[in-house]
């Protein structure tokens, strides 16, 4: 199969390329090469998509089908579809969950409404799960509904850029009483990068198309047990302490950024950690375990040393100072 894939570089592009060469699929990426050197193997082109001189590369050109890991504002995804529409015959584009309107106050399956959002909206047109719903209007558009859409949940793996198991991994190496959020069994739904690569190029393969939640299963790890893993991998001596809810909230911890995945519990987010996977596992979707991502994460982060950032998401981990501080309050107050 001759493979479109843009992006391509970094974390989720990057596992589509590793994983098409790997199936012997000539592989074509289109980026900008400014965040991470193209996967050894495919043809580079150099361009913004959000550039009309820039995108035309792509108009003589023809593939079998086209992987769009990078598409975050709805016009600019509508211009690279329209572009490509009658002469790559297959899209896949990788949405996500944020893109339901009723997520994460109720379970997501794929009928539930999708947020409103045009398919030739700006980039100040919403905010990040409306403007993937717009996105996912703009390719239903061009390939008039016959794409292939992929809704990820929490994307872990080696290469993440956004840097949330990154932070964990590196704060258990340092050791130390460790400040953990909220309830150790909290249940979780994590997916690996590559395992959403293998699907979707599955899919891709057999001519799939539709929507599709792809995620792990609900309760592949808890909080505790997914800490426990990044404790165990990076052999360190750190000591969990585990802080509830509300505690953490006096304190001004930040959810999500300072302690990356924790964020509060209630009727707001009850199904925070709860997609319905079945249309995916119907179509063949498996997950590895989640203990394997965290040791593949820590052998790349150990060979390749400080993790990527990308620019558009805050750096993750909380100081180490306001991490003691609150911990001396728990301390007291217990």
């Amino acid at each position: 199969m001759r493979l479109l894939i843009i992006g391509g570089s970094s974390f989720l592009g990057r596992a589509f390329a590793q994983e098409a060469l790997a199936r012997g699929h000539v592989v074509t990426t289109f980026n900008r090469g400014v965040s991470s050197p193209d996967v050894e193997g495919v043809e580079a082109l150099r361009g913004d998509r959000s550039d009309p001189a820039s995108l035309a590369q792509l108009a003589d050109r023809e593939w079998d089908a086209v992987v769009d890991t990078c598409g975050y504002v709805p016009r600019v995804v509508l211009a690279s579809a329209e572009l490509l529409a009658g002469r790559v015959p297959a899209y896949a584009y990788v949405s996500s969950i944020s893109a339901y309107s009723q997520w994460p106050a109720q379970r997501p399956d794929e009928s539930m409404p999708t947020h409103e959002c045009a398919p030739d909206a700006g980039p100040d047109d919403g905010d990040y799960g409306v403007l993937k719903a717009g996105c996912e209007r703009a390719v239903q558009q061009a390939y008039a509904g016959g794409a292939l859409v992929i809704r990820p949940g929490l994307i872990l793996g080696p290469f993440e850029n956004v840097g949330r198991l990154p932070a964990w991994l590196l704060r258990m190496q340092r050791g130390g009483r460790v400040l953990a959020p909220g309830k150790s069994d909290q249940p979780m739904q994590l997916v690996d990068a590559r395992d959403i690569a293998t699907f979707t190029l599955d899919g891709l393969e057999r001519g799939l198309t539709g929507f599709f939640n792809v995620t792990g299963p609900v309760g592949n790890a808890t909080f505790g047990s997914w800490l426990e893993d990044c404790r165990a991998v990076t052999g360190s001596d750190a000591e969990l302490v585990w802080v509830d809810d509300a505690f953490l909230l006096e304190s001004g911890v930040e959810p999500w950024s300072e302690l990356p995945l924790w964020s509060p519990m209630d009727g707001e987010s009850e199904h925070l950690w709860d997609s319905s996977t079945e249309a995916a596992e119907r179509e063949g979707l498996t997950c590895r375990s989640v203990r394997d991502t965290v040791a593949d994460t820590w052998a790349w982060l150990s060979m390749s040393g400080p993790a990527p950032q990308r620019p558009d998401r805050p750096q993750h981990g909380i100081d180490p100072d306001k991490e003691q501080r609150i911990l001396a309050a728990w301390d007291a107050r217990s």
